[in-house]
């Protein structure tokens, strides 16, 4: 008897164990509101910031899809349209009051 008991909890650490290395390594997961006023707010910042680094003047026009990832915060990759016709891929971590655009790249067509 303890050793079915002794199998069911080595049974049992082991997929919690799973669960939670699978929780941490995460995997991408679309956006299913695209519209949502914080997604729009972290690609206005992407544009901004862009901006800031280039010199440009660009503003966002829309977001395309998007998905994110947790990891030590959450890193939003998004497609957007911007004012000056083209489409861009876009990368921003944020972890509680920090934000930082880590990718801003033309998507082809």
């Amino acid at each position: 008897m303890s050793l079915q008991y002794a199998i069911l909890l080595f049974i049992v650490l082991l997929a919690s164990t799973a669960v939670r290395n699978q929780a941490i390594l995460g995997g991408w997961t679309p956006i299913k509101n695209i519209d949502d006023p914080h997604v729009t707010e972290i690609a206005n910042y992407a544009v901004t910031e862009h901006d800031k680094q280039t010199g440009l003047n660009l503003k966002l026009e829309k977001v395309i899809s998007g998905e994110t990832k947790i990891v030590n915060g959450i890193i939003y990759c998004l497609n957007i349209s911007a004012s000056d016709s083209n489409k861009y891929n876009i990368a921003v971590l944020e972890r509680q009051q920090f934000r930082n655009l880590t990718s801003f790249v033309p998507l082809k067509d």
